[in-house]
């Protein structure tokens, strides 16, 4: 890419001659994309370049909107799963990561400042266990912990911030008290005029107990679980009907291909695909959105769609606002573009199975209203991350990587220059600062 720096501009920024995927905006093709003040300002076909404060050729790569990650985990320091966000968006063009349930009505105003902190956007969904998940699972066990009331008052606190509720159904996180959590988290989503996201895992409960209480816009998560077994079959296909929401939500454990493969030979193509990407699953089997993303390719899934169900998708489904999710002239300037690397690309499932993808997603830049998210370096593994001896060779390599690259000058003398000359024998005095500006490519 090659970025060229002009004052005095009508455009702050100016994407030129990518090939735009933008469903909710109804942008496809070779498009220039303008940016000023946070927002979208333009996408035609052609742009004018001159005065734009700054132009970045982004020929033979895809551009798309930030994408939205509709199932995170991202209460570092405060949960068992939580992550920072900033180290992977920088560059995977996630710019909206919805946590999903890392925090419950006693939890929330802690995440919330951790929110205010990073540079992404961070919608969530409120866990209806008011512990939210600072354990590794078992919130729901003590049903005094799913109080209504509280998660009302915490919505009422919150109502820029949480956008759903979140809910897990497994036999660990309910114990004894089945769907009982769920009916309270939908008493809380119907009072607040919010959707319900709910997890399943091992049961009972099962799909077959949860799907039938689920409304239209509801989200089942990890819909193509192996470890839950929710296939094809008629309770979920019932759902599908009626307007359940059915989201990839990968994770550790919530993703098989098969049971993909089964639902998308019925018909039942997911309406969002999201990483649930936490502490244990962003070294593998997860990794990051555009690997998950090249999942759904690997099945069949048109390219189109899968940005459409990581952008637009998710966007609507928790009504989340400004535009996100779209390049809608006027929405926020949250953008990502890639490089499309042909394949085939190997991917893996929760459990060990492999597909191929035709292309992979290599992101080159995110940008956040407008700004270019900078490098962020990612936190090491908390100690009670269970990982692979592959695993810890694989982020020490890393590690040793990141210090021989930053242990060496950034360039040699050749690359410097002068920036306070010495005196002369004319003056006695030295020379000020170099102040010309330099072009950057790249």
């Amino acid at each position: 890419m090659t970025i060229g720096i002009d004052s005095g501009s009508p455009h702050d920024l100016l994407l030129t001659g990518g090939h735009v995927v933008d469903v909710g905006g109804g942008h496809i093709g070779r498009h220039d994309v303008a940016v000023r003040g946070g927002r979208i300002a333009a996408v035609a076909p052609e742009l004018p370049r001159e005065g734009a404060r700054e132009v970045v050729d982004v020929t033979g790569r895809l551009v798309t909107p930030g994408l939205v990650d509709l199932h995170t985990h991202v209460h570092p320091g405060a949960t068992y799963w939580g992550i920072q966000p900033d180290p992977v968006a920088w560059h995977s063009g996630v710019t909206t990561w919805v946590d999903a349930g890392s925090a419950g009505a006693w939890t929330i105003d802690a995440l919330r400042a951790a929110a205010d902190s990073f540079r992404v956007r961070v919608p969530a969904l409120l866990n209806i266990s008011a512990v939210g998940l600072t354990g590794r699972t078992g919130e729901s066990v003590d049903l005094a912990h799913c109080d209504v009331d509280a998660a009302l008052d915490a919505i009422a606190r919150h109502p820029d911030l949480v956008v759903g509720v979140k809910v897990r159904i497994d036999r660990e996180t309910v114990g004894d008290h089945g769907i009982r959590p769920l009916e309270r988290a939908l008493d809380v989503a119907r009072a607040a005029g919010l959707p319900v996201m709910v997890h399943v895992a091992a049961g009972p409960p099962g799909p077959a107990d949860v799907l039938p209480l689920l409304r239209p816009g509801d989200i089942l998560t990890h819909c193509a679980s192996g470890v839950a077994a929710t296939g094809a079959g008629p309770v979920v296909r019932e759902a599908y009907a009626r307007g359940v929401l059915l989201d990839v939500g990968h994770g550790a454990g919530g993703f098989a291909f098969d049971v993909l493969e089964e639902q998308l030979a019925a018909g039942l193509a997911p309406h969002t695909v999201s990483t649930d990407l936490h502490a244990r699953c962003r070294y593998g089997p997860v990794f990051d959105m555009p690997t998950t993303m090249a999942k759904l390719r690997a099945v069949g899934v048109p390219l189109e769609e899968v940005v459409a169900a990581a952008t637009a998708r998710p966007a609507a489904a928790l009504a989340l606002r400004g535009g996100v999710g779209t390049l809608a002239v006027g929405a926020v300037a949250d953008l990502a573009v890639f490089a499309v690397e042909a394949g085939p690309v190997p991917v893996v499932d929760a459990h060990g199975q492999v597909r191929e993808a035709p292309e992979r997603l290599v992101n080159e830049a995110t940008y956040v209203a407008g700004r270019l998210l900078p490098p962020a370096l990612p936190e090491p593994p908390p100690a009670w991350i269970p990982l692979t001896g592959a695993q810890r060779a694989a982020l020490e390599r890393r590690d040793n990587a990141l210090r021989a690259l930053l242990g060496q000058p950034l360039v040699g003398p050749e690359g410097l220059s002068e920036q306070f000359p010495r005196a002369t024998p004319e003056t006695g005095l030295g020379g000020g600062p170099a102040t010309a500006l330099p072009t950057r490519e790249g």
